[in-house]
């Protein structure tokens, strides 16, 4: 990992969503230099399935050798956000660098996506980046080296990264944004910067959705939080830059990116916003010596497919029945729905809501959970294990309704099976 040089000694963060995950690992690598770190979270009390609280990110803090102050904040909420930056400024003398790390997240289509998620993720990635930025800018003006961070991506206007979730975009844009914008309104007098991962990084959120399958395709923390060093410790000319972890490392001499990788060697998963088409990402996987998640199969060709008596989907949903039963339907409770196109096109189901699990031609006997719509040589591929679901999805090849955590759930399944050799 990269080495602390101590340049962050004395100075002060104030750090949104810093209980856990990315957050928590720039206050531990900053505290690490003797800063202090304001830790500005929601999560006072245990969570119930994500780990870490204000209080506890603030203990490791100090005994990484940092001080701490441990804020209950909203970032939506205009009052609690004024008065921890005043009980930030009381406690440490003011504030050098912020950062905008809290965000939300909802995968969802236009039709599917609540205005409540909508809301939420506007008001946290938008608006609480905004609100927050303009009640420290004024701290931060009085600061030899002052540094606003958002956790966001580059403006990449390529459709594909809007048409299946155009609300968390948005808010996601929204903050960098305020990058793009503030870089130029206090250019000269505040260092205003975004990093975005290059892949998937594991967090606890990630743990919780997605389980051992997308966390092994992922990086830890700990590289965004070296990337965050770097960019923190430079002058506050330097600025107005949308930058990836990967290449922030890579100009500073890292060369060797296994360390970050939470299974070293495993494909990982490129993040969003990054590329300009889906091949792109098959070319950068191959680069990095990966296996691209979806590329063709010889052993999937449309003539093998049809030499199958039954069919290819057929032939799918037999395997899958022989991989159901009572406890995967009590660890899932959800209905599937499958909207296939192409040569084998039709709408099937698969129902892990009741009794042992059964699966079938035609609608769901309920109203789905979610339903997947793809070509059908797509669904044959992924659950054969030649395409990723995440992949499918990132690239288009997959649209999505209804609920993605139970969606995810299917992915664990598809991960099982592969592993049976189906």
């Amino acid at each position: 990992m990269l080495q602390n040089t101590g340049k962050l000694a004395g100075c002060t963060l104030f750090i949104t969503g810093a209980s856990r995950g990315i957050g928590k690992a720039i206050a531990l690598k900053a505290a690490r230099d003797g800063a202090n770190i304001v830790i500005a979270a929601k999560t006072a009390e245990p969570h119930p399935k994500l780990p870490g609280t204000i209080y506890t990110a603030a203990q490791e803090v100090e005994a990484a050798g940092g001080r701490a102050l441990a804020c209950v904040v909203d970032i939506r909420d205009e009052k609690q956000v004024g008065e921890a930056v005043q009980k930030a400024v009381d406690k440490f003398g003011g504030i050098d660098i912020l950062v905008n790390n809290a965000s939300a997240i909802t995968l969802t289509g236009t039709l599917e996506t609540p205005m409540k998620k909508v809301d939420l993720m506007l008001g946290i990635n938008m608006r609480g980046t905004y609100l927050t930025s303009k009640m420290v800018i004024p701290h931060l003006l009085k600061s030899r080296s002052p540094h606003i961070l958002n956790l966001s991506p580059p403006l990449n206007l390529n459709p594909i990264w809007f048409k299946n979730h155009t609300a968390y975009t948005m808010a996601k844009y929204g903050m960098s944004m305020c990058v793009l914008g503030m870089a130029e309104e206090f250019r000269g007098q505040i260092a205003v910067n975004a990093l975005w991962p290059k892949t998937a990084i594991q967090t606890a959120a990630m743990d919780m959705l997605g389980g051992e399958g997308i966390a092994k395709q992922c990086r830890t923390a700990d590289i965004i939080a070296d990337a965050a060093y770097i960019i923190l410790s430079q002058p506050k000319h330097y600025t107005g830059h949308f930058l990836v972890d990967e290449d922030v490392l890579k100009e500073h001499g890292a060369r060797d990116f296994d360390q970050y990788a939470v299974k070293p060697g495993h494909p990982l998963l490129p993040d969003f916003f990054l590329d300009e088409a889906p091949e792109t990402l098959v070319k950068l996987m191959e680069q990095h010596g990966a296996t691209p998640a979806f590329k063709p199969s010889s052993s999937s060709s449309p003539s093998s497919a049809k030499s199958s008596s039954s069919g290819p989907i057929e032939s799918t949903f037999d395997l899958i029945r022989g991989n159901i039963n009572e406890d995967v339907v009590n660890s899932t409770q959800a209905i599937y729905q499958f909207d296939l196109t192409g040569e084998h096109g039709g709408v099937w189901f698969l129902d892990l809501k009741s009794g042992s699990g059964s699966t079938g031609k035609g609608q769901p006997p309920v109203k789905a959970d979610v339903v997947m719509t793809m070509d059908s040589a797509d669904f044959s591929k992924m659950f054969s294990g030649q395409l990723k679901p995440t992949m499918a999805f990132m690239s288009g090849k997959l649209q999505i309704k209804g609920d993605m955590m139970l969606a995810i759930k299917l992915e664990k399944l598809m991960s099982r099976m592969n592993k049976a050799k189906l």
